[in-house]
């Protein structure tokens, strides 16, 4: 009997499954979509298989992960404590933004007392030479290699002499036993799972570099991340102001915590207090509010710009940088609302400093009296610090950690603070809780607002 076939082709557009290659799919029509995916079949149950043995969940928790330093504390404090020896991690941002600079530099740092293999499917050795003499990571301990086969670089890692082998980058390399191009469904997921086997049977740790889409998330198919331990994201502006680095996925830790960068000469260095260099040449004017928020757990002073002027066309234009757009329209939309400010003829510029992007809810309060304080030319105290989250119906609302923000604007000699009502706000020196949008804007910016 003729061994049947294990492989099928699925459209990646509308994932419809057919035995047989077209150029066109049956399904939604789109041609060239059709893709080569393997098959594993299950044969017969029970005939192949083994029975598995259990453990109680009291002699598992028993099992330690050993850990490895990065050298970079910001770095061990993303991944939770330090890279986990056999797992696999995968780390994301826009091109150039500095993930090759980045894991580089880790590379070196563990060259010195692990044995670390750096595997490019990008660059020649020569390139990455040039840029580790930069660097000052031209060691002799560490191993470079190129190549794009995931093949070898499994069979590399099987052999078990490597504490750290970092692949750059899993959408370049391929499998010989799938026939499409490197960078697709099938070679990403069989590619992946070909170096997890790996690195799993022999406690390697093992880093991947993921490219992302221009809309920012990890191109590739979903599975990708799903399978790996730790997902790491890179984000900010790659020609300046600082890099964030921050988990998104962490089996082994907390995805709460983040590490805060700079780029300079040799590389990607961790700023120890990046609110004071956030706010080193701030100006005090209208529109200008400092916001307590938080980078994971680490509370950070952020300067928010504001620039109000009026339209001179017949539509007012809205534009953010380092905010959601949609959220600061919402927020101009309730302004409007619950307020006497009259914002539909203006134009509205919103600017966070420092190519940091703000997502919490933390951050509605800043927002507005940033707007409002450009709208009528007041500006706030400069000792004065801002946060709190605002609803649809003009109130301030709870925000968590707000004593670490105090903390922090304290410590850079801030002297006031104004946000939503808190547990024990009566007890600390400076801090004046506000209910609602409109009691903060008539008594920090003035009346009939």
């Amino acid at each position: 009997m003729a061994k049947k076939d294990n492989k099928s082709y699925i459209c990646s557009n509308c994932g419809a499954v057919s035995a047989v290659w077209s150029g066109k799919c049956y399904n939604c029509g789109e041609w060239n979509t059709i893709e080569e995916h393997l098959q594993i079949s299950p044969g017969n149950i029970g005939v192949s298989g083994h029975v598995l043995k259990s453990e109680s969940v009291t002699k598992a928790l028993q099992k330690d992960h050993q850990r490895i330093s990065s050298g970079i504390a910001e770095v061990d404090t993303v991944f939770g404590g330090g890279i986990v020896a056999g797992s696999v991690n995968l780390i994301a941002g826009q091109p150039g933004i500095g993930k090759s600079t980045l894991l580089l530099q880790i590379a070196h740092a563990l060259s010195k007392d692990y044995s670390v293999l750096y595997v490019s499917a990008e660059e020649s050795s020569h390139q990455i030479g040039l840029r580790a003499e930069r660097l000052g990571a031209d060691s002799e301990k560490l191993q470079l290699v190129t190549s794009t086969s995931a093949d070898d670089i499994a069979a590399t890692i099987t052999r078990g002499t490597y504490n750290l082998v970092i692949v750059d980058s899993i959408q370049t390399i391929s499998c010989a036993d799938i026939s499409s191009a490197a960078g697709n469904v099938s070679q990403i997921t069989n590619s992946t799972a070909l170096l997890t086997a790996a690195a799993k049977q022999t406690d390697t740790a093992l880093i991947i570099v993921g490219h992302v889409t221009k809309e920012g998330s990890i191109a590739g198919p979903k599975v990708l991340e799903h399978v790996v331990d730790v997902v790491l994201q890179l984000e900010g502006d790659r020609y300046g102001g600082f890099k964030v680095l921050r988990a998104v996925k962490n089996r082994y830790g907390s995805t709460n915590e983040a590490g805060i960068f700079e780029m300079v000469d040799n590389g990607l260095r961790p700023v120890d207090n990046p609110s004071a260099a956030l706010l080193a040449e701030r100006q005090v004017t209208d529109g200008s509010v400092v916001l307590a928020t938080l980078e994971g757990t680490r509370p950070l002073l952020v300067e928010v710009q504001a620039l109000v002027n009026r339209t001179s066309y017949g539509y007012p234009k809205r534009a953010a940088s380092g905010v959601d757009l949609n959220r600061v329209n919402l927020l101009v939309a309730m302004l409007e609302k619950r307020t006497k400010l009259n914002l539909a003829d203006q134009d509205i510029y919103i600017n966070v400093v420092g190519g940091i992007r703000l997502t919490e809810p933390a951050s509605d309060l800043a927002l507005v009296m940033a707007i409002a304080s450009a709208s009528k030319g007041l500006q706030l105290s400069a000792n004065v610090v801002v946060f709190g989250e605002l609803g649809l119906s003009g109130e301030v609302r709870h925000v968590p950690f707000a004593e670490k923000r105090l903390a922090e604007a304290k410590k850079l000699g801030f002297d006031g603070a104004i946000g939503p009502t808190i547990r024990g706000s009566s007890k600390l020196s400076g801090y004046t809780p506000v209910s609602d949008v409109r009691t903060a804007l008539n008594t920090f910016l003035g009346k009939n607002t």
